[in-house]
């Protein structure tokens, strides 16, 4: 199952740097393409307010 970001997020910017694939998208609240999404939970590792888990 893709990660998901939740409103928790603060569009700091880390995520999209960490993700291999570039399945996040910028916004006043990040997203991932869960069709992009290779499941690898390295965005979730590097998100450093925890908005980010697996749907």
């Amino acid at each position: 199952m893709a990660y998901v970001i939740s409103e928790d997020c603060v569009a700091c910017g880390t995520c999209i740097d960490e993700c291999p694939v570039g399945a996040i998208s910028e916004g006043d609240i990040y997203s991932i393409n869960p069709d992009e999404c290779t499941e690898c939970g390295t965005c979730a590792d590097a998100c450093p307010s925890g908005a980010i888990s697996q749907g």
